[in-house]
């Protein structure tokens, strides 16, 4: 039997694209295998976003074929399309596959059907229905309690900075219903966590035949999943600012499967870097935004009733071209104002195709890395701010794993990491991993929340 390996970086996209790539080759009689230089197929599911990780696609595939030369190799995903990749790797990598085209691939796997490089032939233009049609690929989920969904692909924002309407195409989005039945079949399998995953989740539009006047947008979407009769929960990602409705937030606010955590990538705190990044909305809209956010989702966890306020988390970018200190110093100040939980800061790398390629890149690497450790202490001190508004309080908390200390490590509504310790003898299970169960907070920490475990919620 056939072996195949998967070695996916980047987003969760990206994973979720793993798991349907990993069905597909499943029906094909493949088996998986976590020894790399026992694979006879290696599948790479790229990300293009940053230059860390194209580089370690090269430092990778120049690896495998060091180690196997007999492997070959798929390179799928966001950099499947660029000329500039394909070029350098052409002698190593035997398929190029779009991340639409995967459910059309074919692994000869009988001797009679040697493979060669370049058989599979790859259009120029993947169409969008196709940049859509992979996802009905019913995947082969790598968790038992926690789902990628994806609502739909690509994007339409045209970030200057930015790949990924170039890599996976003009924004599409799967049928309302398509789903609803995913999400259904997940519950029924008893899965606790419901993750709606897009480029852009808050520009979601499906139609209806029964609602001819109107049409499904993410809002409506979301009540629809929180309806669905269950034990589980609803996180999604990612968001544009521009994009978040009042009734959106009404919905997030009155539904109690929704979690209560919003990753709003804002960028840059100037309004001149916002302006070169094509992001379309000021400083002040966005913090108008986060305001009204906090105000009306001053939320309540649905069993204990105290109150919290919701995380907020988000992207930015240092060293855009012509940042200056200013413009660095105001999204300081923008660090300062909105006091996020999390920040996933990152060190611009110009990227092949996209308008920002063209200018400048004038801000040092130095530089850069002082910007994102500047940025890094602030995010600690608010964190451990917010943080500490934790201590004392019960909260609902799903099992991810157990610690080698032996802890039970899991995430709260929020999207907060917490340890937890059992002290009672009747709590003492075996398995914990992907249950819900009730514990009180007496620690915390930047990044990170302690307590006690009090109770597992019944599935």
């Amino acid at each position: 039997m056939k072996k195949y390996h998967l070695i996916t970086i980047g987003c969760q996209m990206n994973k979720s694209d793993s798991e349907r790539m990993a069905a597909v080759l499943e029906s094909q009689g493949l088996k998986k295998t976590d020894k790399r230089k026992s694979a006879d197929l290696i599948v790479l599911v790229t990300c293009g976003v940053r230059q860390s990780a194209e580089d370690r696609i090269y430092g990778l595939v120049n690896q495998i074929k060091k180690d196997n030369q007999k492997t070959k190799i798929v390179l799928t995903g966001c950099l499947a399309g660029r000329a500039d990749v394909k070029s350098r790797l052409t002698e190593k990598v035997d398929f190029w596959v779009p991340i639409g085209l995967i459910s059309n691939f074919q692994f000869p796997i009988s001797p009679s059907a040697p493979l060669r490089a370049g058989k599979f032939q790859i259009p120029k233009i993947i169409s969008k229905k196709l940049n859509c049609e992979y996802l009905n690929i019913v995947p082969k989920y790598t968790s038992k309690f926690s789902a990628f969904v994806p609502i739909g692909n690509g994007c339409d924002n045209f970030c200057s900075y930015c790949v990924v309407p170039y890599a996976r195409g003009r924004e599409v989005y799967r049928p309302v219903e398509e789903i609803i039945k995913e999400v259904k079949s997940l519950i029924k399998k008893g899965y606790k966590e419901i993750n709606l995953i897009a480029q852009n989740v808050n520009s979601y539009q499906s139609k209806v035949e029964s609602r001819k006047s109107k049409a499904i947008d993410f809002a409506d979407l979301l009540k629809l999943v929180n309806d669905i009769p269950g034990n589980f929960w609803v996180r999604f990602a990612t968001s544009h600012p521009n994009d978040i409705s009042d009734k959106l937030i009404r919905i997030i606010a009155q539904c109690k499967k929704i979690c209560k955590h919003i990753h709003l990538p804002a960028q840059a705190g100037s309004d001149k870097v916002l302006a070169r990044m094509n992001r379309k909305y000021t400083v002040k809209e966005y913090i108008d935004l986060v305001d009204k956010i906090k105000k009306v989702i001053n939320f309540q966890f649905s069993i204990f009733n105290f109150q919290c306020p919701i995380s907020i988390t988000t992207d930015i970018i240092v060293g855009f071209p012509g940042e200056t200190k200013k413009d660095f110093n105001e999204t300081k100040s923008l660090f300062n104002k909105i006091k996020f939980d999390m920040a996933y800061i990152a060190r611009y790398s110009p990227r092949p195709g996209t308008a920002a390629y063209r200018l400048n890149d004038n801000v040092s690497k130095d530089e850069k890395k002082r910007r994102d450790e500047e940025l890094n202490a602030i995010l600690r001190k608010t964190a451990l701010e917010n943080n500490k508004k934790y201590i004392g309080q019960v909260v609902k908390v799903l099992i991810e794993y157990k610690n080698k200390k032996g802890e039970w490590v899991g995430r709260i509504e929020s999207n907060k990491v917490v340890m937890l310790k059992v002290e009672s003898e009747k709590l003492k299970v075996k398995n914990l991993i992907g249950n819900f169960i009730i514990a009180k907070i007496n620690k915390v920490s930047d990044f990170g929340l302690e307590g006690n475990m009090l109770k597992k919620i019944p599935n």
